[in-house]
């Protein structure tokens, strides 16, 4: 059994779910290569009664996708013993023949717990297949009767996970009696990660390669012991033979039957740090304004790839969508759609515009997604809040204003932050004072806003103290984000 690292709420959470004494259907999913298989598989090495694991759409022959899950599945069910009597003709059929066993299984053994996981289930519903309707026999007409059952479900396709077991209106509507989403690695994790394998960076280094690959542990695996983050960068993506070089286009065509539509929304969402709004994706990828848009993005928002928004005091109908994982972000915005295959160039793209500008989007995505450790560096751990960005226009006689995130606390408090990624510690002249000024005035101008306003910096090291910084109230460094 392989060290988990991290996931100690998860593996509480499915450790309880396992001593319920009742029947269990479990639903893990999250976005592909975050560690759902690796979570299951090693917590669960010696009680696994059965375990399969759905073809990718990439591997098996598309006129017979159908045929091909079922003999993977039979192949499955021999590999414990189940005679399967010649080939599978249908699902129900696969599905009685694991019950059959599974009831021996009980019968010999009737207060051992049966753990079934089926991994990549979205993979096996396969066209007029009938998939999900035979599934909801083996939970509806068997399953939910067995108190010694736990049923654990996987999927990457997170949008086929949302449609047809969490909020699915048919046979299985309410049926599954637990659901764990696995999420990336916080910075504190991917440190422990770092440890476990010996190899050495600094936190700075480790916040790279974080905006990088995001806390994707699949990723992480490539990193390697004694080498510089330059050195991991070329690695991965450069070389000719760089281990993620291709990762993005199988990654979408393994998760999304339009791929290509998802591609093209990406690709345009990571032109802006702010994102978009529905009217100008349609209008810039020629995706037709309706339902097939409104699919698309529900999907790659439930895959974590995207994010819905909307600037507060703004309309639901003015929400907007931007790009929000880091792997896509940075293979977009520094890598490009071209790339020279003999080239090994982080210093030449470092001093780039491009680069410039993955750092300070990928740098906000990485505090969005570390609220909580910021909450906990302002002191405020448990007090309620809300996280938003706003956004002022302007005019010919106004100036505009943006903030990315400002924190809203039940202590009548606001922590507008600037969010500055630097080598050292940030310095604030006269320009960046003027400009932050402005921000708090037009923001308590136009929204009437009443709360005390303390100006946050979040950045890697501190700040230089000189003439304009003392508006800053609080800073928050990278050792705060590692907690």
């Amino acid at each position: 059994m392989q060290k988990i690292i991290g996931r100690t709420r998860e593996i509480q959470e499915l450790k309880d779910i396992y001593d319920s004494g009742v029947p269990e259907f479990v639903v893990v999913y999250g976005r592909r290569r975050v560690g759902k298989t690796f979570l299951i598989r090693e917590l669960f090495a010696e009680d696994l009664s059965f375990y399969h694991t759905g073809l990718s759409p990439q591997e098996i022959d598309k006129t017979n996708l159908m045929t091909s899950q079922l003999l993977n599945f039979s192949s499955s069910l021999r590999h414990y013993g189940i005679n399967t009597q010649g080939a599978l003709k249908d699902w129900i059929t696969a599905f009685d023949l694991l019950k059959d066993f599974l009831e021996e299984k009980i019968k010999a053994n009737p207060n051992k717990r049966q753990v079934v996981f089926i991994d990549e289930l979205p993979w096996m519903d396969t066209p007029r297949s009938m998939f999900v309707s035979a599934l909801e026999h083996f939970w509806n007409g068997w399953g939910a009767g067995v108190s010694q059952l736990m049923l654990i479900v996987c999927g990457s396709a997170t949008a086929w996970i949302s449609d047809h077991l969490l909020h699915n209106k048919g046979g299985l509507y309410d049926r599954r009696t637990r659901e764990i989403k696995l999420h990336p690695f916080t910075l504190h994790e991917a440190e422990q990660f770092y440890e476990d394998k010996g190899i050495m960076l600094n936190r700075y280094s480790q916040m790279q390669l974080y905006m990088m690959v995001g806390g994707i542990p699949y990723y992480m695996t490539y990193m390697q012991k004694g080498k510089s983050v330059e050195q991991i960068a070329d690695y991965l993506f450069a070389d000719k033979d760089g281990k993620l070089r291709d990762e993005l286009e199988q990654l979408f065509v393994s998760l999304f039957t339009n791929h290509e539509d998802c591609m093209k929304i990406v690709r345009f969402l990571c032109k802006r740090k702010t994102g978009y709004t529905r009217r100008e994706i349609a209008d810039a990828t020629k995706i037709p304004y309706g339902g097939g848009l409104t699919n698309t993005l529900k999907a790659l928002a439930e895959s974590d790839f995207i994010t819905k928004y909307t600037y507060y005091g703004k309309p639901a109908k003015e929400e907007r969508y931007r790009l929000t994982d880091f792997f896509t972000l940075y293979q977009l915005t520094v890598i490009g759609k071209k790339q020279d295959p003999d080239s090994r160039n982080w210093n030449d793209r470092f001093g780039q515009k491009n680069m410039k500008t993955w750092y300070g989007f990928a740098f906000e995505a990485l505090c969005w997604n570390h609220i909580t450790q910021i909450k906990r560096a302002l002191g405020i751990p448990s007090v309620h809040t809300e996280e938003f960005s706003w956004r002022f226009e302007g005019s010919k006689e106004e100036k505009g204003a943006q903030i990315d995130l400002l924190i809203r606390r039940a202590d009548n408090i606001i922590n507008l932050c600037e969010m500055k990624f630097c080598i050292g510690d940030f310095t604030f002249d006269k320009s960046e004072e003027a400009a932050l000024c402005n921000k708090i005035a037009t923001y308590q101008r136009i929204t009437g806003c009443k709360e005390t306003i303390h100006p946050t910096l979040i950045t890697t090291y501190g700040l230089q103290q000189n003439l304009h910084s003392s508006i800053i109230q609080t800073t928050i460094t990278a050792d705060d984000l590692f907690v």
